[in-house]
């Protein structure tokens, strides 16, 4: 085998360990970005989720007070006193 033949093996050979390596390195980071993708989908998804929640019992919340603002209010009188009528000899004790 010639010298020059060694030679072109060992350089094909390198070359394909670099581009395996650069392979293997873009698979880790597009794994990493996928999942770092995936958390902050979750954690947006979270914080809509929370928002509108807070949003539904602010809501609630004016609901009821306009509901307890248009409600007419009932005030209770107090009985009327019954007279009081003084056993006199002009007027009988009614039994």
């Amino acid at each position: 085998m010639s010298p020059m033949r060694k030679t072109a093996g060992k350089k094909v050979a390198a070359t394909r360990k670099r581009n395996a390596a650069k392979r293997q390195a873009a698979a880790k980071k597009a794994a990493s970005t996928r999942k770092s993708r995936a958390a902050g989908k979750k954690a947006a998804k979270t914080r809509t989720r929370r928002a509108s929640a807070r949003k539904a019992a602010v809501t609630r919340a004016h609901k009821k007070e306009e509901a307890a603002i248009t409600q007419p209010v009932q005030v209770q009188e107090p009985p009327a006193p019954e007279p009081q009528v003084q056993a006199t000899p002009e007027t009988p004790i009614p039994e």
